[in-house]
């Protein structure tokens, strides 16, 4: 019907015309109250808001001379948390002169957690070197 139409049909019952998708053609609309149009409205995004959960980033630090079953645990627990739909900063604190050591072999040691991860992951920021040493972020595959 025509927007008149509408209009009118909606003033004779004592309702409103509301506007629900405008880049539908026609436009489609409803005859009704505007304050429950608003209150289904609220409610619908509340209850879209509490089912929505929030991921945290969680932490594995290790060193140069962690140990291969301290490895497990920490890539056992990183499985567990991308299962839960988190993001897991690894990061391989320096001290000292291992600082200074060659950029390969750090990389090669941060790489032993990774290949231990039973979870399938990418990697969403790359490796940073920062005061401490290097970190990595990596976070849950998209399931497709």
């Amino acid at each position: 019907m025509t927007f008149k139409e509408a209009l009118t049909k909606a003033h004779e019952k004592g309702l409103d015309l509301i506007e629900i998708s405008p880049n539908a053609t026609p436009p489609v609309a409803k005859i009704m109250e505007y304050g429950k149009y608003q209150y289904e409205e609220n409610k619908k995004q509340k209850k879209a808001k509490s089912g929505a959960k929030q991921a945290e980033t969680k932490s594995i630090q290790i060193k140069i001379g962690t140990g291969d079953h301290d490895l497990e645990l920490k890539a056992k627990n990183a499985s567990k948390w991308l299962a839960e739909g988190h993001r897991i900063k690894v990061e391989l604190f320096l001290s000292g002169r291992a600082k200074y050591m060659q950029e390969a072999f750090l990389r090669e040691r941060l790489d032993r957690v990774l290949h231990l991860i039973t979870e399938t992951y990418k990697i969403a920021e790359p490796v940073k070197r920062g005061p401490k040493g290097l970190m990595l972020v990596i976070e849950r595959e998209a399931k497709k």
